[in-house]
């Protein structure tokens, strides 16, 4: 061989061995290990948690069965020991620097790598990583995560502070839950809520693996777009955070080709962990397309990729997405009155915030997996929601979640976890969660959907109302803390890190009139400034009056229970008893059980079967009736005050109803049930979100009907009427209202007439006798739903008559069809088909004709008759 061709091969050898040198490896430690607590030991799955494994190897009963979760509170008092053994190649073991890596460890625990402690954990929300290249040895390696009781750490943690008490000690007895869950950097809810069972969990909830490399390891990377308002130019800023071998110099090139847009940096990252944010100028020739919420616009992304070069090497290579959006908080005087707007624009354009409040969707989160987390989304979006707020009382979601309300188009109110409590605000305890703050708003922060902070859940408001029956005297030891953790820590942390989205110390909150206050407003609940949180589960319902006309809803609900397809799994026929012990245990919320038929007899006949399992299911039927028109009331008057002020009071603009999904099968003020079969309130809020909206309403006995407009461009609508008898299917009456010009963006009132004059002209109907459905129409038809008006309590209608509704199950190649046939009005009918997953494209409706088609989407296959067997029909009539 030629000397020359050698050493070119030779040379080009030595390029290839030096690339593969560089390059980094990573060894997934998932997978099998050994869980144990010194009497039990079994094969467990990582991720995964001890109660799943324990669940799995056939340990412990499913434990959300009947009283199981009271029965395995031990599960959470035991020491736990996750093992296992790996194998290290020598060529892993000569790199620079060998990292072992924990995305997620739950919660408390010390590692140990072949009988050294390499580190020590105790937030649940952080990655954790350690060097281990010196420990590490050739052939089997010995990995251990001795886990302590986090209810007993807790425990220790409250004792050793001694100082004053931090509130609350334990949660209230009815949620037969654990104590001191606020000095435990954990799931909050996870010790117990009003809605949710305890289950303290531990575990490796997110993946392991071992990371080697010469050089450098990318932790992050993450892309904000920003926009110079006076040249409408675009520019991204990219944070390459990184871990180096050494210090490194190194030529990062950004490139979004298809806005055909790259630059070149040279960079140096420093040795050990490093950020350095580049700035990539958007080419002003391409136009860039914008990320809209659900209902406004589309959802366009742009491949953005990173390379980075050291000596003409490739060393680095990933993409990500971007997306182009801007978001403004606007609190601004209004004009004529006192107080501040509240309501976000993006893009420029305000929009009216439409959704509901995000809970874990189980107690376990290894359970929670792609398919439950598209099936929830893509409910709220066939709902018409365009926001989600992820609560501050369960976890920081994961990545799958946030992209998938990229691409849906929900916008993500983000709180951070603490709820419903006082902190502590130690060295060690404000340490870990200022790294929880860093590593969770970069991870978050390119998501578009993500689009204001939110530093805790109630914490405001429990404090300046006292929830925890402080002292006078004590008030500024903890209005201090409160600053110093939420104020001087986490903004100033998430201002440091993103100043492209607003932040709110708190939810409720007056927003910029608590910051003048001193952070903690005299009254957060004020509806004049910010967002409220509003239940009154006494009051009635019905009577929009006793609802506050504030700038933002962000919570507000009432319970239901869910099918008793959902709860026939994890009971037993003894339990099928609305006043029985298995129904008191489910009941999480102090007298909620009672408050639910307290409400519905408002303007319900309660059900008086003889037969206790009808009873029972016409029981769990009517809370959700009750619930559903609750709701609906609340959602709609906030939906017509958009644009009305009153007594200084109005201009809403969101309406985010407590609470979208369960985490368990029990009764909660959710939508979704456990499993995803939607409530009544889920389909009535197909309704109540639409994008154009009749609502009707009374005030001082006149009818009112205001059209309510999300649309970006001006409309001509007017009402049009129909009088119904509830004794017949045909209409008494119609009428129709004038057209009325509804600018974009508002809500207009198109008809009011009152109810005595309308009664009047259509001869033979009382408020008794007769209800209303009304709708909008414009030149080429109607838009939106159709509404309802009871003119009287449904307990109290004349007339009302057993519906005795027949149904016919069929099928063709794009679905399955419910052909229904009714002998009367049928107000909340109600389909139902057990436990065969999939929804309806209407449920719970008011049926005033005699044929009607509703189509059932399955999630799985099924056949006519399957369904057929499985069907149910319902409606009000029947529970008498």
């Amino acid at each position: 061989m030629n000397i020359f061709v050698l050493s070119f091969f030779l040379c080009l050898f030595r390029g290839v061995l030096l690339e593969l040198l560089r390059r980094q490896e990573t060894l997934n430690l998932n997978g099998k290990w050994i869980l144990s607590n010194g009497s039990v030991s079994l094969a467990a799955e990582v991720p995964g948690c001890v109660h799943t494994a324990l669940h799995q190897q056939g340990h412990i009963q499913e434990p959300y069965f009947r009283f199981n979760d009271l029965s395995y509170r031990w599960i959470a008092y035991d020491n736990w020991t996750y093992a296992r053994v790996f194998n290290v190649s020598p060529e892993l073991r000569a790199k620079e620097k060998i990292l072992l890596v924990f995305d997620g460890v739950d919660t408390v625990s010390s590692i140990w790598l072949n009988g050294v402690k390499v580190g020590s954990t105790d937030n649940m929300f952080r990655r954790y990583d350690f060097q281990v290249g010196d420990v590490l040895t050739d052939g089997e390696n010995v990995l251990k995560v001795v886990f302590m009781s986090p209810v007993l750490y807790a425990s220790q943690r409250s004792r050793a502070h001694s100082a004053y008490r931090v509130p609350p000690e334990c949660p209230p007895d009815v949620q037969k839950g654990e104590c001191h869950v606020n000095f435990i950097r954990k799931e909050q809810r996870s010790f117990s809520w009003d809605w949710g069972p305890s289950f303290p969990t531990a575990g490796l909830w997110k993946p392991v693996r071992l990371v080697a490399f010469d050089v450098l390891h990318l932790l992050q990377l993450s892309s904000l777009p920003l926009l110079d308002v006076r040249t409408s130019r675009w520019r991204v800023q990219v944070d390459v955070i990184v871990d180096a071998a050494q210090d490194t110099n190194m030529l990062i090139v950004l490139s979004v080709p298809e806005l055909d847009s790259e630059q070149s940096f040279q960079t140096r990252f420093l040795q050990g962990k490093s950020k350095n944010s580049l700035t990539l100028n958007i080419n002003k020739t391409s136009p860039v397309r914008l990320w809209w919420p659900n209902g406004h616009g589309a959802q366009p992304g742009y491949r953005l990729t990173v390379t980075g070069f050291q000596g003409g090497s490739l060393m680095l290579k990933t993409e990500t997405k971007v997306y182009f959006r801007t978001v403004e908080l606007i609190q601004d005087p209004v004009v004529g009155s006192p107080g501040l707007t509240f309501y976000f624009r993006i893009n420029g354009k305000a929009i009216f915030l439409k959704g509901s409040n995000w809970i874990p969707a189980h107690s376990f989160q290894d359970q929670v997996t792609a398919a439950v987390l598209r099936n929830l989304l893509q409910s709220a979006v066939d709902a018409n929601m365009n926001t989600l707020r992820v609560w501050g009382g369960g976890v920081y979601e994961q990545d799958l979640f946030y992209s998938l309300c990229d691409e849906l188009g929900i916008m993500v109110w983000q709180d951070f976890m603490f709820a419903c409590a006082m902190y502590p605000t130690e060295g060690d305890f404000l340490e870990t969660v200022r790294e929880e703050i860093i590593q969770q708003v970069r991870r978050l922060k390119s998501h578009p959907s993500v689009i204001v902070w939110s530093g805790n859940n109630e914490n405001e408001a429990a404090l300046a109302t006292n929830w925890f029956h402080i002292p006078v005297s004590q008030r500024p030891v903890y209005l201090k803390d409160y600053v110093r953790l939420y104020v001087d820590t986490i903004k100033l942390l998430v201002q440091e890190e993103d100043q492209t989205r607003p932040f709110l110390v708190s939810s409720p909150t007056n927003g910029a009139e608590s910051e003048q206050e001193g952070w903690v407003a005299a009254n957060p609940y004020d509806p004049l400034y910010g967002d409220t949180h509003f239940y009154s589960y006494l009051l009635d319902c019905w009577d929009w009056r006793t609802f506050p006309r504030t700038r933002f809803a962000s919570e507000y609900g009432f319970q239901s229970w869910p099918s008793f397809s959902t709860l026939q799994p994890v009971s037993l026929r003894e339990d099928w008893s609305y006043s029985g012990r298995f129904a008191s245990h489910r009941q999480h919320h102090e007298s909620g059980n009672q408050q639910m038929l307290q409400q519905a007899a408002l303007h319900f006949t309660l059900p008086n079967s003889s037969d206790p399992i009808r009873q029972y299911t016409d029981t769990l039927y009517l809370t959700q009736v009750m619930q559903a028109q609750c709701v609906k009331v609340q959602t709609e008057f906030y939906r017509r005050s958009r644009t009305e002020l009153v007594d200084g009071r109005g201009h809403t603009m969101g309406a985010l109803y407590w609470q979208l999904n369960d985490i368990w099968q029990a009764p909660s003020w959710s939508s979704i049930e456990f499993g995803g079969k939607w409530k009544m309130l889920h389909y009535f809020a197909q309704n109540f979100f639409a994008a154009v909206l009749p609502v009707g309403f009374e005030d001082d006995d006149v009818l009112h009907i205001y059209a309510v407009s999300d649309l970006s461009g001006d409309t001509t609508l007017w009402a049009v009427v129909n009088v119904y008898s509830w004794a017949e299917l045909d209409p008494v009456c119609s009428l129709k209202s004038e057209p009325h010009l509804v600018p974009a963006g508002s809500a207009v009132g198109v008809f009011q007439q009152p109810v005595a004059a309308l009664l009047a002209g259509c001869g033979r109907c009382t408020r008794f006798s007769c209800l209303l459905t009304f709708h909008l129409e414009d030149a080429t038809g109607q838009q939106g739903p159709t509404n309802h008006h009871f003119l009287s309590s449904p307990k109290d209608a004349q007339g009302l008559q057993s519906p005795n509704i027949t149904v016919e199950v069929r099928e063709d190649k794009t679905g399955y069809f419910m052909s229904l046939r009714s002998a009367a009005v049928a107000p909340f009918v109600w389909l139902d088909v057990g436990g065969i997953p999939g929804r309806f494209s209407s449920n719970g409706f008011l049926m005033v004709s005699r044929n009607m088609t509703v189509t059932f989407h399955a999630w799985q296959p099924t056949s006519v008759s399957e369904l057929t067997r499985a069907l149910s029909v319902k409606s009000l009539r029947d529970v008498y």
